[in-house]
C-alpha cells in the first residue's frame, strides 16, 4: 500500500470579531460572513448586535457587531492576512485609532494557541475588555476559556458594563 508523505493539516477552530459602522453595515456584515466560508468551514455565527462605539473619535455610528467560529486549515498568520484582504476589499482604511469603518474583522483566538509577534497576538490582548465582543462569542461559545489564564468569558463580562448592546433580529 502507497502512503503519502504529504501531512495532513488538521483544521483549527478561529474566533473571528466582525464589526461594522459605516455604509450599509448588514449587507456589509452578511458579504463578509460569505468571504469567510472560503476560508474554511463556518461552524457558527451569533446573532447580529447593535453597539455603541468605544473610543475613538466623537459622533460615530453605532456598530453592528457579531462573532463567527471558522474552521480552517490555514495558520494563524495567514488567516490573519487573509483577514486584513477582507477588510480592504471592503474599503476599510485605517487613520484614526477606533475610526468609524465600514468592515473589522479581528481574530480573538485560534484554538488554543498563544503567540505574541510583532503582527499578531492570540488570544486578543483586549478580549476581556469588550462586552461588544464577549457578548456574541459566549451566544456561540458559552465554555469559551483564555488558554493560559483559564479565565471564562463569562467572568470576564461579569466584570464589565453590558449598556449599550442590543441582540438584534437582523440576518447575515
Amino acid at each position: 500500500m502507497l502512503r503519502s508523505s504529504a501531512s495532513v493539516t488538521k483544521a483549527k477552530l478561529a474566533y473571528i470579531a466582525l464589526g461594522s459602522n459605516l455604509g450599509d453595515s448588514q449587507s456589509i456584515m452578511s458579504e463578509a460572513a460569505q468571504s469567510l466560508a472560503h476560508l474554511g468551514e463556518v461552524k457558527a455565527r451569533s446573532s447580529l448586535y447593535e453597539t455603541e462605539p468605544v473610543g475613538g473619535p466623537k459622533g460615530q455610528a453605532n456598530y453592528l457587531n457579531a462573532v463567527i467560529a471558522l474552521e480552517t486549515t490555514l495558520s494563524a498568520g495567514a488567516l490573519l492576512k487573509a483577514l486584513l484582504n477582507i477588510e480592504t476589499q471592503f474599503g476599510r482604511e485605517r487613520r484614526i485609532r477606533w475610526d468609524a469603518r465600514t468592515l473589522d474583522l479581528d481574530l480573538l483566538s485560534f484554538d488554543s494557541v498563544v503567540l505574541a509577534s510583532k503582527h499578531l497576538t492570540l488570544p486578543h490582548p483586549r478580549i476581556f475588555e469588550r462586552a461588544f465582543v464577549l457578548v456574541p462569542l459566549l451566544e456561540i461559545a458559552p465554555d469559551w476559556r483564555h488558554p493560559v489564564t483559564k479565565q471564562r468569558a463569562e467572568d470576564a463580562l461579569g466584570l464589565l458594563t453590558k449598556t449599550g448592546i442590543k441582540r438584534t433580529d437582523l440576518s447575515f
